[in-house]
């Protein structure tokens, strides 16, 4: 593995900014082409008592983004719905490893849990 230096820490900010965001558990059901974008995945979740579209930049990151269909992993659920490429997402992938450049992984619970349990 290359070496890697992590970044620095963020400046502190209060546990309000932390408990505001809403980051739950959600099965990736279907992985889709958005096909006016050359980097965005149409993702349908399942959170248990419903789905949701999130689009996620993962298509240059994978060589088969269909691969994490059927996995669990985390979402940020409460942001405002965002248009991308003709597309609305209704949320985020929380995934590891983008922001310092390296390959992303999924973020994902240790075991299988109920969809839509909250993380945090």
């Amino acid at each position: 593995m290359a070496e890697f230096a992590p970044a620095p820490v963020k400046p502190v900010v209060r546990i309000e900014a932390l408990e505001a965001l809403d980051i739950r558990v959600g099965t990736i059901e279907r992985v889709e082409e958005v096909p006016r974008s050359d980097k965005l995945m149409k993702l349908t979740v399942n959170f248990g008592d419903h789905s949701r579209t999130i689009l996620a930049g993962i298509k240059k990151e994978r060589e088969n983004p269909r691969e994490i269909e059927g996995r669990q992993a985390l979402f940020v659920v409460n942001l405002e719905p965002r248009k991308m490429a003709g597309e609305i997402s209704e949320g985020m992938l929380f995934d590891i490893g983008y922001a310092d450049g390296i390959t992303p992984a999924l973020s994902v619970p240790e075991r299988v849990v109920p969809d839509g349990t909250r993380a945090g």
